[in-house]
């Protein structure tokens, strides 16, 4: 049976990033792939089109817990649809919605999970969503938080920042490798490198760098400047918005990072996320 590697993460953490180096570390182009490309070779576990394979029925007169059910036949159908392996995106926990499990394991072959510090993450994810600070905040500290959906993609739970992250991190499972979004940009080199390795990919170097390349933050904002990106939303300017790491300190103001803080403590303190003095 054909299998997935999940690509999981809190949203504007990283995933995207990583799956179009992935693409162009297997595809090995000559030329950067184009970023529209990537949806089709890695899709996203609730986008809608696949749920409408299953069911048909108008989507509004679907319940969540039919959405809920309606995920592992999904997964099922992607996997189907692979000539072998396939990389998927998703930004729900590793727990349970409505009574079911949030992944069929049947066709689970491992994971990636990414994290970001969730300081960097809030901004990014307000301008994403075209919402201002502070109730990015409140939705991020959230428990049980549910994304609505949209026109592409199906209702789907996300959780709290805490949730996404504790979920898929704190008990070390050889099949789920972590990476963090601030060591993808400070060592690029060895922390896709070990990406690689867990994937038992062989060790080529120079491939590993033309990827590296080809999905450097200046290609991605380059070439949604010029084409536009399918993902993106109506609701902000641009998806590939800076890339950096501590962007926060010119973003936040003490108390919201503090409101960060008090509500994803434990969490943060295991990827030495929380800052001196908060």
């Amino acid at each position: 049976m054909n299998k997935i590697v999940w690509l999981a993460s809190f949203p504007k953490s990283g995933n995207t990033w990583t799956r179009v180096f992935l693409m162009n570390l297997f595809m090995n182009p000559s030329q950067p792939l184009s970023i529209n490309e990537i949806h089709e070779m890695s899709p996203q576990d609730s986008g809608y089109d696949w749920y409408k394979l299953i069911d048909n029925r108008p989507r509004d007169r679907w319940t969540l817990a039919e959405v809920a059910r309606l995920r592992h036949k999904v997964h099922a159908e992607i996997a189907r649809h692979a000539p072998d392996l396939i990389f998927v995106k998703t930004h729900s926990p590793l727990s349970s919605w409505e009574g079911v499990p949030t992944f069929n394991m049947k066709v689970t072959a491992g994971a990636v999970y990414i994290v970001r510090n969730p300081l960097d993450v809030v901004a990014s994810y307000a301008n994403h969503s075209g919402l201002d600070i502070d109730p990015m905040i409140a939705i991020m500290n959230k428990a049980n938080y549910l994304a609505p959906g949209s026109e592409s993609l199906v209702p789907h739970p996300i959780g709290s920042w805490s949730q996404n992250v504790e979920t898929w991190t704190a008990k070390p499972h050889p099949g789920i490798h972590v990476m963090r979004y601030e060591d993808m940009v400070t060592r690029p080199e060895k922390t896709f490198g070990g990406l690689v390795q867990f994937l038992q990919l062989p060790k080529d170097r120079k491939r590993l760098l033309k990827a590296l390349k080809f999905s450097s933050f200046e290609q991605l904002s380059s070439q949604e400047s010029k084409e536009g990106f399918k993902e993106g939303t109506k609701k902000a300017e641009r998806f590939f918005r800076g890339g950096k790491t501590g962007g926060w300190r010119n973003e936040l103001t003490t108390a919201q990072a503090q409101a960060i803080v008090n509500a994803n403590r434990t969490q943060m303190e295991r990827f030495g996320y929380v800052p001196d003095g908060l």
